[in-house]
């Protein structure tokens, strides 16, 4: 078709001057773009079709590519037409000239019908198309060189016609390749439009985006200054968790019942259906015990298969990415063997060398380009396991059942979600290496084959010897992985409980106790850590010897197998460089390995929590019920309920309990008689074993112990509803809140912190109230609002609230009480024992049958005088009464009495800016460069001997690895003599020798970097612990538990594995460097002149980059903690959260919080890619230099010398690449060190150690007065009182008038600022704090109780004897039910003593008080939450076995301390009065009034 040849390689090849043949040109030159992009077409439509991102309006620019197109189809037509017009001339041109232009016409057209369609799909930029713009540009550069020398040479064969369309072809071709490099404006209906900040990756061009250019303005922005949350993008849609979380949990709820459905085929299989018919009885016994063995034996969901299902088809992409560049690896060593074998023959022409160097270079850079593409798949592949992963862990753990959720512990989960997940991710970059380490592997040594032949199978060999023994460290280091998880879900649990029960701690002045327990667990954790580290050494000595013991074997079996075999230059560092390939995937599959083993770990872990039981949905019948009736019972066999499927039912017996629709129902009882569990039941939080029952209508749930949130004050009573201002008002004026907003430094809009800690226990319980009244629902469960309110205002609450006059009278109430007053207005009671009713009807019906519950009355509540049941009484002025509460006088600004309406925006504002309502302190990022006192923290932690000694050992294996290659290329250049080299073995002795010792040498640098790195985590830790135990109750006020649990898990997490690992890799990639720059410059000292220059880049780009990285490394740390506070808060709410039905609202919180954390990680990432893309091109560039200078000098170099220069060159970008990796990691994880130490800097609380004090119990208050913060009013002030020994003194007031604040005080949980508190004469602020707090007691007024043996929580110093113990328990009357538990006093409580009810809990804190026994005993409203009986008992304990001591009782129940020797009635934070209760009776003062309400009077 060319009338003449198509390739002539003595015009190509074998000449100075390379020319390729015009048939070439015309044909395949011209043709391979258009075959590009007819193969790319179909299914390039087909994906636009399957993908629209919406339509592009038409523009000038999309004009401008449709017309260049349209154009070149002209101008190839034209050139169709002019041949044809030729041959009407009788000129016969060749039919290429016909062929050709037609080919590129059909082709053009094409492009421009593309140009259109991705218009109308919204492609701004096409990747496609600036390809074959590329393609056809090259292809057209080399006939454009052809054509222009023609001209010049031979002028009379020129066409003009073909000429003057072949450079307005080349022209367009240019301007279509310029154009396809911008991008085109958002199409419409884009949800960039919508988004304030859009990630500018989906209209960045398809050139911006392979070189990651997209990102240098936040690049540039942050070398300029820190970045700042508000200049991170949205995420991607494809990206956010509610486009990720629903994927993976479908398929994760498909895998669960396919294996449920096998399970019940397994179980029911014919076969022993057919035997249980024909053996009857027996044969049902039989298939009895195989639905037993069912289970155990069947099929678990596969985890991996729905993770694999969810974001396989994504990271498919990676593996393409992946082969591409395993393939080009090998085209380094390939280049060398020309190179080599182009400075051995001199005669090769000039141009070849020149070409191979070209050549590396483009092959090089379109390797960086490919591996950094599969780079950002695979991390933005691990991104979304770990959003899916958290957002799968968060929905369970809102369904899961209270059995599982006492199985796994809240530490546990949120390792689950913190470590766990984080394996998930960084595994996804390397998962690849599974099988492209082999596939590396297996092409290595087929070219290792072609150069040293059958000598390779030596090398074989020693791989294979290698695989038995890195199984085994494998198969160890996962056993030490679980033990290593084991121990850290143990601390992570106990420091959850510690720090949620931090006020308990310091009261009892535990801390000492709870800091050794946490230290054993480490202790244990850090003993498996080490055991891995050794396990480490021994992996990395195997592997990074491997390659060399490779090269060893594989020369010495080539020499010594025959004489005649030369190890020339070629041989040798051809091998060499494939040995160096080799060497990454053999270093890297032990780390694959490792992490695989880790993640198989946590799979497992994270299977078992997602397969848990969930909720029965069906335990309680939500569906609307036939009849008036609201809620009931309604079964044939009796109604049982129990708390796990496999206990004795906790609730039995309760036949036909039905309630009327708009009833008050009162349930009584006794501690530990199943009346909160009565609530839990109809909110379906317990497991139906029998009967049914059903609840009509929405519910709404008041707890006995508050749930409050960390958020402002209307958030919490509006609870995510609509806000209505008139109602809003109604149900705070009802709840007696309004007071207390007014003495807000913000009103409502005041942050309360975690778990209400700057409200008092009464004001919690109203806030909780308001928020069921506020969310309007038709039954109302009220698990003892009234108890930790006092009597006024509790009767306040009951007449405007609960009441028959209440804002809820129409509706259903079922309220749990212990206050009798309140029975004669229910119009149903319920009497609770033992999980059954016992008795039940209308208060008069009861009191007719005269049975327990009447005789009970008889004694308690002189029934027949007391008439508080039947008058109305008016709620008093509440304004009046009520004063700031008990913890919130820290925010208590000067005018207390001026009421605040509701703040409109611009007050709001004002008070945001002055931070007048904040409270807590959210997790700060530290900015600007990693101080130097970080790493020095660091170096101090591991030891200065230790460091000296790695940096020593790496130096000297770099040494002699620098002389191994030295003496290799020495070797190469041996002279050969009678076709032998005849000093080979003294050769091949010294080079195995250096190698041996190379080996020594990791293995040394190995184990003391991985035992100076668990030396450092142990100081850490330690220090860390001590600090934050030692910190004042303000300080966890101010910070959220979730940032502790941060420091405690992730950042510790840091520190343990991650920093280590780094350090080595930082280290090694450190010397590499160097020693590839040593010899490269020994080799080709003309290098030199570039290197400074590619030096002082590198250097810019590396510092230009590092500020950035750094900062979103710190900005995606500081926006971790709140996924983990809010995990918390859901977990320790979550029956709350259930009941009003919220839980859509909490998942989409989770996920916003994950999604803002993913949002600093995702930058971070590209910024990972955006340098190595940069840095690769600096090393590609010296590395071309070198090969360069190489050709240029090749008349005075050795090939020894210049193989050896070359084959370091090769290293080169990856070494650079890598130690910038490691810089850079190093710098954003040792940032873990600098927020661990953060906390040594925070206020401690003294210490001194404690001695015999006090011996009489006197106490005397002078002047006192204290603030919760600085800037705050005083909370109490000017209280002077003065108590003998063994006095009794009662402390009253209404809710928040101060009693809680002076106790704190008197513990020194907060310091006083004015006066002082004498006991026995001494001063308590001249007092340590150990010495203080142990000497006196108190009953707080939440019992807390940790995760252990009840001998634990009642001992944790092991101090008494079992005797001891027992005693206290009896005189608690907690005996009985001790007695009756399996394990008695090993008995675990579960985590924050859920499994005890929390009246029993509260006997339990009084068990510790009559151990401790001291002089002084503070009760602060301890027996709230148990019965007027278990009351009585308390008391009369109290009376008995705390006869001489001295007994402070901040009571709501005034008939306890009726009979107290004096009583103190605090108001407004002041002494209002302090007498005899008769005394002040007769007064007729406040406590007159008090004592009136609560019907004593």
């Amino acid at each position: 078709i060319c009338l003449c040849s198509l390739q002539d390689w003595n015009l190509t090849w074998h000449t100075d001057v390379p020319e390729l043949t015009q048939c070439f040109q015309n044909t395949v030159l011209a043709w391979l773009p258009c075959l590009y992009l007819w193969l790319c077409a179909p299914f390039y439509i087909l994906y636009l079709h399957t993908h629209s991102s919406g339509y592009i309006c038409m523009n000038h620019f999309n004009k401008a590519k449709t017309a260049v197109s349209f154009l070149l189809w002209i101008i190839c037509w034209a050139d169709v037409f002019y041949s044809f017009w030729e041959r009407s001339r009788e000129l016969f041109p060749a039919p290429v000239h016909f062929l050709t232009p037609t080919v590129l016409g059909i082709t053009m057209l094409l492009s421009c019908l593309l140009v259109q369609y991705e218009r109308m799909k919204g492609v701004q930029s096409s990747g496609v198309l600036l390809i074959f713009w590329l393609l056809a540009l090259l292809c057209a550069t080399v006939s454009f060189r052809s054509r222009v020398l023609l001209a010049l040479n031979q002028p009379a064969l020129v066409s003009v016609w073909r000429y003057t369309t072949f450079f307005i072809y080349y022209i367009l071709l240019l301007v279509a390749l310029v154009l396809s490099c911008l991008s085109d404006q958002l199409p419409l209906f884009s949800q960039a439009v919508k988004d304030t900040n859009p990630c500018p990756e989906s209209g960045a061009s398809f050139l911006s985006r392979i070189t990651f250019w997209w990102i240098s303005r936040m690049m540039v922005t942050g070398f300029k200054r820190p970045l700042v949350e508000s200049d991170l993008w949205s995420l991607h849609p494809e990206n956010r968790s509610h486009r990720v979380v629903p994927g993976l949990v479908q398929r994760w709820n498909r895998q669960r019942q396919k294996a449920k459905r096998l399970q019940t085929k397994f179980m029911y299989s014919p076969k022993k259906a057919q035997q249980t018919e024909a053996k009857g009885a027996s044969g049902a016994d039989e298939a009895e015990i195989l639905i037993v063995k069912g289970p155990q034996q069947s099929k678990e969901p596969s985890l991996l298969w729905a993770l694999c299902l969810t974001f396989g088809p994504y990271f498919l992409i990676s593996g393409l990415y992946k082969i591409i560049h395993d393939v080009l690896m090998f085209v380094g060593p390939l280049i060398l063997r020309l190179l080599i074998s182009f400075i051995n023959s001199p005669d090769s022409p000039s141009w070849h060398g020149f070409f191979y160097t070209g050549l590396l270079f483009v092959c090089t850079c379109f390797q960086s380009l490919i591996l950094q593409q599969y780079f950002h798949v695979c991390f933005v592949s691990g991104m979304r396991v770990r959003s899916a992963i958290i957002g799968a862990v968060y929905r369970k753990a809102l369904v899961i059942s209270n059995a599982a959720r006492r199985s796994s512990t809240v530490g546990e989960i949120v390792n689950l979600m913190s470590v766990d997940a984080q394996r998930f991710m960084d595994l996804s970059a390397y998962i690849n290496m599974i099988w492209s380490a082999p596939l590396q592997v297996v092409l290595a040594l087929y070219f290792l084959w072609e150069t040293l032949g059958p000598s390779v199978l030596a090398g074989v060999a020693v791989m294979l010897l290698m695989v038995p023994v890195n199984a085994f460290i494998a198969m160890k280091t996962k056993t030490y992985q679980v033990a290593q998880m084991k121990s850290k879900d143990g601390r992570i649990k106990l420091m959850n409980e510690m720090l949620n029960g931090i006020k308990v701690l310091k009261l009892y002045a535990w801390e000492l106790a709870f800091q050794d327990k946490v230290s054993e667990i480490r202790q244990s954790e850090l003993r498996v850590l080490k055991k891995a580290a050794y396990l480490g050494a021994m992996s990395t000595f195997t592997w990074i010897c491997a390659p060399f013991l490779v090269a060893l074997s594989t020369f010495a079996v080539y020499v010594l197998v025959d004489e005649r075999n030369i190890l020339d230059a070629q041989k040798a560092f051809v091998s060499l460089a494939l040995f160096n390939i080799l060497r990454f995937p053999l270093n890297m599959l032990p780390m694959v390995i490792s992490s695989l083993v880790q993640a198989s770990v946590s799979l497992k872990r994270l299977r078992t929590f997602l397969s848990h039981e969930e909720l029965q949905e069906d335990s309680v019948d939500r569906s609307a019920v036939l009849g008036c009736e609201d809620l009931l019972w309604h079964s044939n066999a009796n109604v049982a309920f129990s708390w796990s499927r496999s206990e004795a039912p906790t609730l039995k017996s309760l036949l036909n309990v039905q309630i009327p629709e708009g009833s008050l129902v009162a349930v009584v009882g006794l501690v530990g008689s199943g009346k909160s569990s009565l609530l839990s039941a109809l909110l379906g939080e317990m497991d139906k074993i029998e009967g049914t029952a059903s609840v009509k209508g929405s519910v709404a749930y008041v707890s006995q112990q508050a749930w409050i949130q960390n958020s402002t004050l209307k958030e919490n009573i509006v609870f995510g509803q609509e806000l209505n201002d008139p109602w809003y008002q109604q149900v705070v004026e009802a709840c007696a809140l309004r007071p207390d907003m007014e003495i807000l430094p913000a009103g409502d809009d005041t942050e309360i912190g975690e778990k209400g800690v700057n409200l008092s226990g009464g004001q919690k319980q109203r806030v909780s109230l308001a928020r069921a009244i506020y969310c309007d629902r038709s039954v109302y469960l009220l698990d003892d609002p009234l108890s930790a309110v006092d009597a006024h205002v509790g009767k306040h609450i009951f007449d405007k609230v609960i009441g028959p006059q209440g804002l809820l009278k129409d509706k259903t109430r079922v309220l749990v009480t212990h206050g009798l007053s309140y029975l004669p207005q229910a119009d149903l009671i319920l009497v609770m024992g033992e999980g059954q009713v016992t008795e039940r009807g209308s208060y008069q019906q009861l009191l007719t049958t005269d049975g327990a519950f009447a005789e009970f009355l008889r004694t308690y509540a002189s029934v027949d005088n007391n008439d508080s049941g039947k008058t109305q009484c008016h709620p008093p002025n509440m304004t009046e009464r009520l004063s700031p509460p008990n913890m919130t006088k820290r925010l208590s600004p000067p005018n207390m009495t001026k009421r605040l309406s509701p703040p409109n925006m611009t007050e709001r504002l004002e008070r945001a800016k002055s931070g007048a309502g904040k409270l807590t302190e959210a997790d700060k990022a530290s900015t600007g460069q990693v101080k130097l006192s970080v790493f020095l923290t660091y170096a101090k932690a591991i030891g200065v001997p230790l460091t000296v000694v790695s940096v020593l050992l790496f130096f000297t294996h770099h040494l002699l690895s620098l002389f191994s290659n030295y003496w290799l290329s020495w070797w190469t250049d041996d002279p050969v003599v009678n076709g032998t080299q005849p000093d080979r073995l003294m050769r091949l002795g010294v080079y195995g020798s250096l190698g041996l010792f190379q080996g020594v040498a990791v293995f040394g640098y190995s184990l003391s970097m991985s035992i100076g790195g668990i030396m450092a985590s142990r100081y850490l830790h330690q220090c860390m612990l001590h600090d934050v135990l030692r910190s004042p109750i303000s300080f966890f006020e101010r910070t959220p538990s979730g940032n502790l649990v941060n420091r405690f898990s992730k950042e510790i997490d840091t520190i343990d594995s991650v920093i280590p690992s780094i350090l080595k890799m930082f280290t090694g990639s450190m010397f590499n460097v160097l020693s590839c720059c040593v010899v490269i410059l020994t080799a080709t000292p003309l290098v030199a002149i570039i290197i400074p220059f590619l030096g002082v880049l590198y250097f810019f780009v590396q510092r230009f980059y590092v500020a950035s990285s750094r900062q979103l490394k710190r900005l995606e740390s500081v926006s971790r903690s709140p996924i983990f506070t809010h995990f918390n808060e859901t977990l320790l709410g979550a029956s709350v959260i259930r009941a009003f039905r919220e839980q859509k609202r909490f998942i989409g919180e989770s996920d916003l919080r994950v999604d803002h954390n993913q949002e600093a990680y995702f930058p971070s990432i590209v910024a990972n890619r955006w340098l190595a893309i940069r840095l690769e091109f600096v090393g590609n560039c010296i590395v071309s230099c070198a090969a360069l200078f190489a050709v240029m000098a090749r008349s005075s170099l050795s090939p020894g010398i210049m193989g050896l220069s070359i084959t370091y060159a090769l290293q080169l970008t990856a070494s650079l690449n890598w130690l910038v990796r490691m810089s850079s990691d190093l710098e954003t994880n040792i940032v873990a060190v600098e927020r661990v130490r953060e906390y040594s800097h925070t206020d401690k609380e003294p210490r001194s150690p404690p001695d015999p004090w006090p011996s009489a119990g006197c106490i005397q208050i002078r002047n006192f007065g204290l603030r919760y913060r600085q800037d705050l009013d005083m909370a109490i002030h000017n209280v002077s009182i003065s108590i003998t020994g063994g006095e009794k003194v009662g402390i009253v007031g209404r809710t928040g008038a101060g009693k809680s604040s002076l106790t704190m005080g008197l513990f020194r949980i907060i310091e006083a600022s004015e006066g002082q508190i004498l006991i026995d004469g001494v001063d308590i602020s001249q007092l340590g704090l150990h010495q203080l707090r142990s000497r006196i007691t108190i009953i707080p007024q939440d019992p807390v109780l940790f995760s252990g043996s009840l001998r634990m929580n009642l001992d944790p110093f092991n101090s008494y004897s079992d005797e001891e113990l027992w005693r206290a328990l009896e005189f608690s009357h907690l005996k009985v039910f001790v007695t009756g538990l399996p394990d008695k006093l090993e008995h675990e409580c579960s985590e924050g003593g859920e499994n005890l009810s929390v009246g029993q809990r509260q006997l339990l804190c009084l068990a510790r008080a009559l151990l401790r026994k001291t002089k002084i005993l503070v009760l602060d409203e301890a027996t709230a939450a148990v019965d007027m009986e278990t009351d009585h008992l308390i008391q009369s304990t109290i009376r008995s076995q705390f006869e001489e001591c001295t007994v402070l009782t901040i009571a709501h129940r005034l008939n306890t301390i009726m009979d107290y020797t004096r009583v103190l009635v605090l108001d407004k934070g002041e002494m209002a009065e302090f007498d005899s209760p008769d005394k002040l009776v007769a007064q007729r003062g406040l406590f007159y009034n008090m004592a009136k309400d609560s019907g004593l009077l």
